[in-house]
This record gives structure tokens, C-alpha cells and sequence, in this order.
């Protein structure tokens, strides 16, 4: 299977694939470790935390969600989201970490579960021909805007959450660990 899906099999099967395989790493990250920073972050030469990833993937996924709803109702859709550019998804990743600040690791992976599960819904609802027989945005089909922005960041997000994993828990634990 190529890296850019074609049809809606390919595409299912890719963040399937992506969201199996992170939640593996998600799920093994002990609690005390997810709020940590030390994952590289979206914006270059930052770090954030396990929770920030999971805030960034579910925000993603919910503007997709959000993208097809409105489109479907034939209203108008600001991409990426209202109040941000393109060019500014660096604010848009922090709006995120803030929108989840609160929020539980527990509740984080559930709506993470969640999130996919409605987008994984969605597509098995369309056709091939919906999902990439047109261009949905600019020179994009739907099915690709789908890629971009959720098994094509599962991806990057594993990379990195695996590389914090194996410093970060592997790492000797400080007298402060223990007392969260």
C-alpha cells in the first residue's frame, strides 16, 4: 500500500494502522510520565507533553469532523478554523494544548478513540467517488484532507511520542516522579 491512499479501503486501512500502533505507545506510557514536556513539539524548537499530542491529534480530527458537517450543510467553512491562517498552525496547535489542558490522560485517550472512531464512520459512509472523485478543497479531495490530517500526523505523532518514551521512561527516575 502506498503511503497516499487512493480509495476509501486504503484510506480506513492507513489510520487504522496509524491509530493501532500509537495507541500501543500511548497505552504503555505510564500516567505520571504524559504531562512530562519533552516530546518535540509542532512549532520548531519546542517540546510538549504526551497529553499535548493527544489535544493536537483530537483537535485535528474534530475539524475534520467539523469540515465535512458544515460542508455537507452547504455552509461556509474556514480552513484550517475560524480565527486561523494556514500559516498559523503553530497558534492552532497551541489552542489545542489549551483546549485539553485539563483533561485527564484516561479522557484523552478515550476521546482520541472516539474522534477516530467517528472519522472511520464517516468515511465507511461515503463512496470512493465522494472521497476522492473531486476536489473538496482547492486542488484536494475529501479523502485526502482526511489523510492530512489524521493518519499522516498519527505517524509523525508516533515518531516522536517513541522517541520521548524510550529517553524519558528509560531515563533513572527522579525523587519527584515518585511523589506524583
Amino acid at each position: 500500500m502506498s503511503s497516499i491512499s487512493k480509495n476509501k479501503e486504503e484510506l480506513s486501512q492507513a489510520i487504522e494502522i496509524a491509530f493501532d500502533k500509537l495507541l500501543t505507545d500511548y497505552v504503555d506510557i505510564p500516567e505520571k510520565y504524559t504531562r512530562r514536556i519533552g516530546v518535540e513539539g509542532n512549532v520548531k524548537n519546542t517540546e510538549i507533553s504526551v497529553c499535548d499530542t493527544l489535544a493536537y491529534l483530537i483537535g485535528w480530527g474534530n475539524l475534520v469532523l467539523k469540515w465535512y458537517a458544515r460542508k455537507a450543510k452547504k455552509l461556509e467553512v474556514d480552513f484550517p478554523e475560524t480565527g486561523y491562517n494556514w500559516n498559523e498552525l503553530g497558534q492552532l496547535a497551541q489552542h489545542f494544548y489549551r483546549q485539553y489542558q485539563d483533561s485527564s490522560y484516561k479522557s484523552l485517550l478515550s476521546e482520541f478513540q472516539s474522534t477516530t472512531g467517528q472519522i472511520l464512520k464517516l468515511i465507511g459512509s461515503l463512496d470512493d467517488n465522494q472521497l476522492y472523485g473531486k476536489n473538496w478543497y482547492k486542488s484536494y479531495p475529501l479523502g485526502r484532507m482526511i489523510q492530512f490530517n489524521t493518519s499522516s500526523p498519527m505517524k509523525n505523532v508516533r515518531i516522536k511520542v517513541r522517541r520521548f518514551k524510550k529517553a524519558a521512561i528509560t531515563a533513572p527516575i527522579s525523587e519527584t516522579d515518585d511523589d506524583e
